[in-house]
């Protein structure tokens, strides 16, 4: 098509000439690289797209409204659906949402808000910026143990915990593994406690048929590429309370008091007819801020791409799972060196990492067998931050430990994971288990 042709078409057509343009180059340079055993590396986790992510992208560019708009409603509105919340706001990370979410909980807003002091109860064994806003907000994070099993603590550990300065509960579904919900939320109806749901490795699990992120009075996602879906960075706070709604997007776009959309004004119908705080009456409603707020909001073009993400999220979910049955089959003969983590009872994980601890009796450690999983280009990931207390951050910060953490210190010792993302190939994940499996033979053997 010659440029006289394309003068001619409507702006309808343009798009349509320019996606074309873009699934055609799409297929050319975005093409999957052969795999060659031992050269090609073998990622923990990584982007799963195709030419419709792209697609998305340019669509949203050329409208070039670039703050969050019209394609983050829609990634909000499916977001909401799919985990059966009310509400999902996007954010600029996971991090983000954790720390809006947890902010939330001060609010004047609500009837009994947090304050500096209050205890909170958590778990070491994870991401530092799941405890790092209980710190940053003056907060005491009283820390129990979890199962070697499923990377969760279990309910009586969190019950022992509980004390009259307890005021709200916070983990995370470590790597996909649902926590024991039913007990959790046992717990904070008898004291009267709030829970978060960190959900950020857990996008898609579920727990009794309910997907988890829609049990407690707030969730986070994350959207970082090693997720369940990416929008590049992003994340986003879930609930299905209008009041904790109002404030996390208050708190998200500058604490500002007013709920209208990017590019909208006067939704309450009295923009200029508000009596709050010692301001003027009349006063902007635009500009008036109810909280101390951030700026944490992600882009459209983000969103757009999250949007096309959600649309694989199903079929993402289900390889993670095949991968996951595979590496478990493949290494049961191998119990009694390696253990690996099983679903919570209850739970059905759409997982984040295939995750093995390294037995105290096994004729090798974890150095030596990540070692060389490395040498073969297979990349491995620990469990995050490992024991957090263990970390320079957190070593010296008000905390309570309840019992001891010594599962949490074995996992920082001996466990480590490798990926179950579904850009991987059958012929790669075979890869792994052959290669996992047969330095675990030539260790016992003395071969190696």
């Amino acid at each position: 098509m010659n440029l006289k042709e394309i003068k001619k078409l409507t702006l309808d057509e343009s798009k349509n000439l320019i996606a074309d343009y873009v699934s055609t180059y799409h297929a050319e340079f975005h093409k999957q690289p052969e795999f060659i055993p031992g050269l090609s590396p073998i990622p923990y986790a990584g982007r799963v797209y195709d030419q419709k992510e792209l697609v998305n992208l340019v669509d949203s560019a050329l409208d070039f409204w670039l703050t969050l708009g019209p394609w983050g409603e829609q990634f909000e509105k499916a977001l909401a659906e799919y985990i059966g919340v009310k509400y999902a706001l996007l954010t600029n990370s996971g991090s983000s949402a954790n720390l809006l979410a947890f902010a939330a909980l001060f609010s004047p807003l609500l009837e009994r808000p947090l304050r500096s002091g209050d205890e909170v109860i958590t778990v070491a064994a994870g991401f530092p910026t799941t405890l790092a806003p209980i710190v940053q907000y003056g907060c005491i994070p009283v820390f129990v143990d979890v199962e070697l099993e499923t990377l969760v603590p279990k309910p009586e550990w969190i019950a022992d915990a509980v004390t009259e300065k307890t005021r709200a509960i916070i983990v995370a579904h470590t790597l996909g593994n649902p926590n024991y919900i039913n007990e959790i939320l046992e717990i904070c109806k008898l004291h009267e406690l709030y829970f978060i749901e960190d959900n950020c490795d857990a996008l898609g699990s579920s727990y009794d048929g309910k997907m988890t992120g829609s049990f407690g009075h707030l969730a986070t996602q994350s959207f970082y590429p090693a997720h369940h879906i990416t929008m590049g960075e992003g994340g986003a706070v879930l609930t299905s309370d209008p009041n904790l709604h109002r404030i996390v997007l208050s708190l998200r776009d500058w604490g500002r008091d007013c709920w209208c959309s990017p590019g909208m004004e006067n939704t309450c119908k009295r923009r200029f007819g508000w009596k709050l705080g010692d301001l003027p009456e009349g006063y902007d409603h635009k500009y008036i801020y109810s909280h101390i707020g951030y700026n944490l909001k992600p882009l459209d073009l983000q969103a757009a791409i999250g949007l096309a993400q959600m649309e694989k999220l199903s079929e993402f979910i289900a390889a993670r799972r095949r991968n996951y049955k595979k590496y478990a089959e493949a290494l049961i003969p191998y119990q009694d060196r390696i253990t690996f983590f099983r679903p919570t009872p209850g739970g059905d994980p759409s997982w984040f990492l295939f995750f093995m601890v390294i037995q105290d009796k096994a004729p090798f450690t974890r150095k030596q067998l990540v070692g060389y999983l490395e040498e073969h280009k297979i990349q491995t990931r620990m469990l995050f931050g490992g024991n957090l207390l263990s970390q320079p951050a957190y070593q010296y910060i008000p905390h309570r430990v309840v019992g001891d953490l010594k599962n949490t210190d074995k996992i920082m010792h001996d466990g480590f994971g490798v990926g179950v993302y579904p850009g991987l190939r059958d012929e790669q994940i075979q890869y792994v288990i052959d290669i996992l499996t047969s330095f675990v033979e030539r260790r016992t053997k003395g071969y190696l």
